[in-house]
């Protein structure tokens, strides 16, 4: 029998480092298996929206803002308030007029109203909180609460900043003298609306807010003030002021005696009467 030789089949085998680079090949290309749906499925983080309080705003113009940026039904951030657990003092009796502060807020799909006033609180009484605004209250004997209220008059009736320390000392020389603040911007918070225009029968309204016939204060803030404004209510412009009236825009007069206001007055209804022919 003949025996015919055959050709040796050698055999590769994988050295240990080889052993090794093909095992954590197979674990890189499973953790991309894996990892790929991950991404895929992964979301971008999101990027707040900005809301926006100006200066001045009432409380319910304020809802009405973090209704609209939030996209919830209108009355949802005013129903919110009671258990929000705002940071506000007693004196507010859980009114938050004066303490929603005017800034710009970040915003986004899990933002809810309540967390989202409380910040403007807390904000709201660091602000009232600052030194300048906490020790010039003290030396007036005011508290926070009387500087906020004294701070959003102030800002509804200056007319720029630079007023508002001539608009301050007008409000400390009136309480000075026991004399009421009549301020048109306390009877329009009243009546719920905005206007120059105020009658003899508007500053006889039976109001809390009518500084016509009531002195001091009103029991309220009636806007959110700025800083500006509260620094203003505690470190008044010096002066003898007891009226001012913004004659046209960019023009107040502040006069310390009643016979040169009226005549500032005078000047006020010529030029809106005089406005008012150009308009028709």
């Amino acid at each position: 029998m003949r025996h015919e030789s055959r050709p040796h089949r050698r055999r590769s085998r994988l050295t240990r480092r080889g052993r090794l680079a093909l095992f954590l090949g197979l674990l890189l290309t499973l953790g991309a298996v894996v990892l790929i749906p991950v991404l895929r499925g992964a979301q971008e983080p999101e990027v707040p929206s900005r809301l926006t309080i100006p200066e001045g705003w009432r409380a319910s113009q304020v809802y009405a803002a973090v209704d609209r940026a939030l996209k919830l039904p209108p009355g949802t951030a005013k129903s919110a308030v009671p258990s929000a657990a705002l940071a506000l003092p007693a004196e507010a009796e859980g009114n938050p007029e004066g303490y929603l502060f005017p800034a710009t807020y970040p915003v986004t799909s899990k933002t809810t109203p309540a967390a989202l006033l409380a910040r403007m609180v807390r904000t709201a009484n660091e602000k009232l909180a600052t030194t300048a605004v906490a020790d010039g209250g003290k030396a007036h004997g005011m508290t926070p609460y009387q500087t906020a209220t004294m701070a959003s008059v102030i800002e509804a009736e200056a007319e720029s900043p630079a007023d508002m320390g001539k608009v301050a000392r007008v409000v400390h020389n009136r309480l000075a003298k026991s004399m009421p603040l009549q301020m048109d911007s306390t009877l329009n918070y009243a009546l719920n609306r905005s206007t120059l225009d105020t009658t003899l029968s508007d500053t006889r309204i039976d109001h809390p807010f009518n500084t016509y016939e009531r002195q001091g204060l009103p029991p309220t803030p009636i806007d959110s003030p700025g800083l500006a404004a509260m620094a203003a209510a505690v470190a008044p412009t010096p002066g003898d002021w007891l009226f001012f009236v913004t004659v046209k825009p960019g023009d107040t007069r502040f006069s310390a005696t009643y016979a040169e206001h009226r005549k500032h007055v005078a000047e006020f209804n010529r030029y809106r009467a005089r406005a008012g022919s150009r308009a028709g």
